[in-house]
């Protein structure tokens, strides 16, 4: 909101969560017409460069991302009446799937690239570090893919008591001592960084999710005397079809996360709140 980080540099349009109809079609668009309903890929990839061939769409070599104002680009996002995106990011709504649901579907795609990339196999014990909307969405994610255990941490108590109700089986509020097959960092800082990797087992997976802080302190030598494989996880890689399959089959519940339903000029007012961390706040939907 106010450019400290680097990759909204004012002014620009932010907004990268988004569904909505289709009312203009490109003159060389095939496949959709106006009137369809959808969401989109907030990363606009280029399909061409060697990272796009090989499916690797998050890494594209021109990667842009909607709604985001860096050095390299500017790409006015979805805070508006109307977007224009490429037709190739382009996802059709399942049948019955609300528009607010499916604005739902960048962050779940998120968590479940964070599952992918852990590498978790139907059983296996996982611990979810840090459960704030995105880790939320990951214990929801490993229960429908068939994790056998999965301990959430976190140092505020509602949102464990709202892990457990989403499928966590059991809730810390900090280091948990076990060695378990896998973990999920939904944070980004060196104390939670540190916790994840200290949780597994020898030969287990960590997958890193959160980003908060540019840099962290990592226990180099749990790392390699226990020989973890560490994973970094950006944005999602193809995972929205499955993401919105999730949604509508009711396996991934996101309206507990939506705290408010608003117009596009009650926006400032709510961007406000939510920078002041107004206690409930935490997913907040425009309907322009």
């Amino acid at each position: 909101m106010d450019g400290s980080t680097g990759r909204r540099i004012p002014p620009i349009v932010m907004g990268h969560e988004a569904s909505g109809d289709i009312v203009k079609v490109g003159a060389d668009v095939a496949g959709w017409q106006i009137g369809d309903r959808v969401t989109f890929d907030s990363t606009i990839y280029c399909g061409h460069c060697p990272y796009c061939l090989r499916g690797e769409v998050n890494l594209c070599d021109n990667r842009q991302v909607l709604g985001v104002s860096c050095a390299e680009y500017r790409r006015q996002g979805a805070f508006a009446e109307f977007v224009a995106v490429p037709s190739r990011v382009l996802c059709r709504l399942p049948n019955g799937l609300g528009y607010e649901q499916a604005a739902m579907v960048e962050p779940v795609s998120v968590a479940l690239h964070g599952v992918h990339r852990a590498r978790v196999q139907v059983g296996e014990r996982v611990v979810v570090v840090g459960v704030g909307m995105i880790g939320l969405l990951v214990v929801q994610v490993l229960k429908a893919k068939g994790a056998g255990e999965i301990v959430a941490v976190d140092i505020d108590a509602r949102k464990l008591e709202l892990a457990i109700a989403l499928g966590a089986d059991s809730a810390q509020g900090s280091s948990i001592g076990m060695e378990l097959d896998a973990a999920i960092e939904a944070v980004g800082i060196t104390a939670t960084v540190d916790m994840a990797i200290r949780s597994v087992r020898k030969g287990g997976n960590v997958s890193l999710v959160g980003n908060l802080s540019p840099k962290v302190e990592i226990p180099l030598q749990v790392a390699v005397t226990r020989e973890l494989s560490i994973y970094g996880c950006c944005a999602s890689q193809g995972d929205y079809e499955e993401s919105l399959s999730l949604i509508a089959s009711g396996a991934v519940k996101v309206d507990s996360m939506i705290s408010a339903r608003i117009s596009l000029d009650q926006a400032p007012e709510y961007f406000d709140r939510l920078h002041r961390q107004e206690p409930g706040l935490m997913k907040v939907m425009v309907c322009p």
